[in-house]
């Protein structure tokens, strides 16, 4: 009895480990930095941009269905740059662009939509241009 006893064992520990482990990735930060409100925020709109381009690239109307209108009050990874008047003006267009996003006639979508990735890097040119490689991603390629 005791000899099957020990592999099941065996079995639920190895599993138990590799569970643990997976854990404790799950915790590491993406930012040397920390994750902030305002990254966090940041990676929500990025997914959002993501989803909506992908919409687009499918001849879908775009649904824009949050405004991230907190980008004026959450924390941020540097809070003396967010509270910059430079940074209100640059979350003002963002918002502004995502508004016209949303009402964009249909043949003026894709600009609309670039209009409103343009405003993020307009920003990050300014404040913080680590995350610009991924932001161009957001992008809708110039047909050609």
């Amino acid at each position: 009895m005791k000899i099957k006893f020990t592999p099941i064992v065996l079995i639920v520990t190895i599993f138990g480990l590799s569970c643990t482990q997976v854990q404790s990735n799950k915790a590491t930060p993406l930012n040397p930095n920390g994750d902030s409100e305002l990254a966090l925020l940041m990676r929500e709109m990025f997914d959002d941009g993501m989803r909506i381009k992908e919409q687009i690239k499918k001849g879908e109307t775009p649904k824009v269905s949050k405004v991230f209108k907190e980008i004026h009050t959450v924390e941020a990874t540097e809070p003396e740059k967010a509270n910059s008047p430079e940074f209100e003006v640059f979350a003002d267009a963002y918002l502004s662009s995502l508004e016209g996003l949303k009402n964009a006639a249909s043949p003026h979508i894709p600009q609309s939509y670039n209009g409103v990735v343009e405003s993020c890097m307009n920003c990050h040119r300014a404040m913080c241009p680590g995350p610009m490689v991924r932001i161009k991603k957001l992008y809708l390629e110039e047909e050609e």
